[in-house]
């Protein structure tokens, strides 16, 4: 689970501060406030340790076919000012300790940012490690390429493994000294989280074990944007089985036809809450008899409805569909990040979505990551919260807006009753504003119409 999240100079933020990302975190604001900037950041550092071994790039900003695609350095740096570095940091909770260390190893000082003595020892078994954060500094290198200026790993403040620019073309790497490495190696980091050895990547040194945790980490997030794939007639499946539902909800039928292939309850859950949320009564996956391999979604809105098919009802089905789906297919552990997932819900649906995701968190150890504008998902939030569905300390609320050109970000105050202290102004629109124009407007016409 990711539990913090910085970013400096990255589009709209100037800096954004340490976030404290919970099981369940949703970010507020209105358009353009950079909400989503914060997603994107995780997203690119997803797409850079996904890129194929051979691709020697430095940090994957993305193109047409990617997950996110920011175009280039000068275009994220904040404000397009030259100069700047581009500073990313996150940490989270390995599903697996680390052991660092060998059987016999004495105790040895280790690096602490800052720099002041410490002692660690060492056990035989070696040193176990839970928790990892990582923080990465890219910087610009002449017209057409960046490249790192440095990285590291720590862990309660002890910095395990790093890399820093010495001099243009030369690093100088981090290490406790109780890791005695066999053979002498130059410093050369590959893209923005791993190092190697000249044109060789390093031996399995404890170093590798760093770079597999940052890149378990960025497999195990599933992203499902706001703009989903149109419904189709039928859907072709050849026994696959996808990571996720893409990244436009396209491959959510595939995932359930792999679920009934896995023997996983995913159609059971995702009928309970299309029932719960009073879209649907029933639905079937109906194999084509003249198209080898190919399915129609069929659905009753009503016990004694017709057999409709997906393309013949509204989008809300669809919509929420994917997010069903992905919540329920995904292997615990996984992370989910929902742009708008209340889109083209109606607010009884919105509302109902809170508690699928408090289920999921709390039942299937999911950590959800999302962006909203729903005022009715909130209140749903706050009310399990009073009683007692979830804790408050299982969640963190942000509010984010725009001042003079650079986002500004707020964590929303939560007590144990669901009640937010610090309610900002404007947060979902100025109501009152609106009622009370709205009640001049009608003594006015009621005087007209004497």
């Amino acid at each position: 689970m990711i539990t913090e999240l910085s970013a400096q100079n990255f589009k709209s933020w100037e800096n954004t501060g340490k976030l404290e990302v919970a099981p369940l975190t949703g970010f507020f604001g209105a358009n353009g406030s950079g909400k989503t900037s914060l997603f994107q950041a995780l997203l690119m550092l997803k797409q850079t340790a996904e890129r194929p071994p051979e691709w020697d790039g430095t940090i994957d900003f993305g193109d047409e076919g990617s997950v996110v695609n920011l175009s280039g350095f000068d275009e994220v740096i904040h404000r397009h000012k030259s100069g700047l570095s581009l500073d990313i940091s996150v940490a989270w909770n390995l599903p697996e300790k680390l052991i660092i260390g060998g059987r016999g190893a004495a105790e040895q000082s280790l690096p602490r940012a800052p720099r002041t003595p410490n002692r660690l020892r060492s056990e035989s078994l070696g040193l176990e490690i839970s928790a990892l954060s990582f923080s990465t500094t890219i910087v610009r290198a002449g017209a057409d390429s960046v490249f790192v200026d440095g990285f590291g790993y720590m862990s309660d403040g002890y910095e395990f493994f790093g890399i820093v620019r010495d001099t243009d073309s030369q690093y100088k790497l981090i290490f406790p000294p109780n890791l005695r490495l066999q053979g002498a190696f130059s410093s050369i980091p590959f893209r923005c989280y791993g190092i190697r050895d000249g044109s060789a990547r390093v031996p399995d040194t404890p170093f590798l074990s760093f770079e597999r945790a940052f890149k378990d980490l960025f497999s195990r997030i599933h992203h499902l944007s706001p703009l989903r794939e149109p419904p189709r007639d039928q859907y072709a499946y050849g026994g696959e089985h996808p990571k996720g539902v893409g990244q436009h909800g396209e491959q959510a039928v595939a995932a359930l036809l792999s679920g009934r292939i896995q023997l996983l309850s995913i159609d059971e859950q995702i009928l309970k809450w299309l029932q719960r949320l009073e879209m649907i009564d029933s639905y079937r996956l109906h194999v084509d008899p003249d198209r080898e391999n190919h399915y129609e979604f069929r659905l009753k809105q009503h016990k004694d409805g017709p057999d409709v098919r997906l393309t013949d009802i509204g989008l809300g089905v669809f919509q929420i569909l994917p997010i069903l789906a992905l919540c329920y297919y995904v292997p615990e552990g996984s992370i989910l990040i929902l742009e708008q997932p209340e889109a083209h819900l109606h607010p009884k649906a919105q509302a109902d979505l809170a508690d699928v995701f408090i289920d999921v968190v709390k039942n299937r150890n999911i950590q959800i990551i999302l962006e909203t504008h729903s005022e009715y998902l909130l209140s749903r939030l706050q009310r399990r919260i009073a009683e007692e569905k979830i804790p408050a300390t299982d969640t963190a609320l942000y509010f984010c807006q725009v001042s003079d050109g650079k986002s500004e970000i707020e964590r929303l105050t939560m007590d144990e009753y669901g009640n937010i202290t610090n309610w900002p102004q404007d947060f979902f629109g100025d109501e009152m504003r609106d009622w009370g124009a709205k009640s001049k407007a009608e003594m006015e016409q009621r005087k007209g119409n004497k």
